[in-house]
């Protein structure tokens, strides 16, 4: 921020920056009740895990779990922009038209009650659940300083391999080209992987924000809004297979108007 005003380029904004750090510290208040049971959840697999007295804390289990927590991570994200339910507990990490480190603290509310499910897998490999918890935390700690416009793109080799500033400004992008890619939390590599990687380009600049942006800062307001939307989309619709498709299907599904989905998207602007 005091570097960004010292550049005169106003990348931090009073009431957007104000509202990231409300979500940020929202999001740590509705977590605490997911986060314990899922951690008793973590105990009672782990117990009867029969890879418990194989996997302990040596030096291997751990370069192991880094990677399993991240493809954990990767999925989890992935389906929180593919599935429209999820999409509304993230929403709010994307609705700023800023990136910076506040927006970084804009962590997704919602997705706090169902984040843990994509980790419940690893204690029945024998992970213990404080070495889950942990590599959790060191995951999203990593994520904290690609939030920002200031650093360019990093050496080939690591851009490779790592989720980077220029592969998290994709991310954050609104652009047609660029929606829903670069899921990663460290690495970059499950991207690349299951075709869901896109490079920042030079010719499209990145345009922050959501398709349909929010007109407001108040805190309820980016909370709620998609939960709110989603609720309306659900009551309109006629059929029951209509109402699961608007929660399980992707955001932009419509039973009554055009197919706004990222995917469908692409594919129209690329003929």
């Amino acid at each position: 921020m005091r570097w960004s005003r010292q550049q005169g380029l106003g990348l931090y904004h009073g009431a957007d920056t104000r509202a990231s750090l409300a979500m940020g510290l929202l999001a740590v208040l509705v977590e605490l009740l997911p986060r314990m049971l899922a951690i008793l959840v973590m105990v009672k697999l782990h117990e009867i895990s029969p890879l418990r007295d194989v996997v302990q804390y040596q030096w291997w289990a751990w370069v192991l779990l880094f990677f399993l927590d991240d493809f954990s991570y990767y999925w989890f994200h992935r389906s929180n922009h593919e599935i429209r339910l999820f999409w509304a507990g993230h929403v709010n990490h994307h609705s700023s038209r800023s990136l910076n480190y506040a927006t970084a603290l804009r962590q997704g509310v919602g997705e706090r009650v169902h984040k843990f499910l994509f980790w419940l897998w690893l204690p029945l490999l024998g992970f213990d659940p404080a070495m889950i918890i942990t590599m959790i935390s060191l995951n999203l700690f990593y994520q904290f300083w690609i939030h920002t416009t200031a650093i360019d793109r990093l050496p080939n080799w690591f851009e490779n391999i790592f989720n980077t500033p220029s592969h998290h400004r994709v991310h954050h992008a609104s652009n047609v080209r660029y929606l829903d890619r670069n899921h990663g939390g460290v690495l970059i590599i499950w991207d690349r992987f299951f075709g869901t990687f896109s490079q920042e380009v030079a010719e499209e600049p990145v345009v922050y924000g959501l398709t349909s942006n929010l007109e407001s800062d108040d805190i309820v307001t980016v909370a709620l809004h998609e939960y709110r939307m989603l609720w309306r989309d659900v009551r309109r619709a006629g059929h029951w297979r209509e109402k699961w498709r608007y929660l399980w299907l992707a955001p932009g599904w419509s039973h009554d108007g055009p197919d706004k989905r990222a995917n469908t998207l692409r594919r129209r602007s690329t003929r």
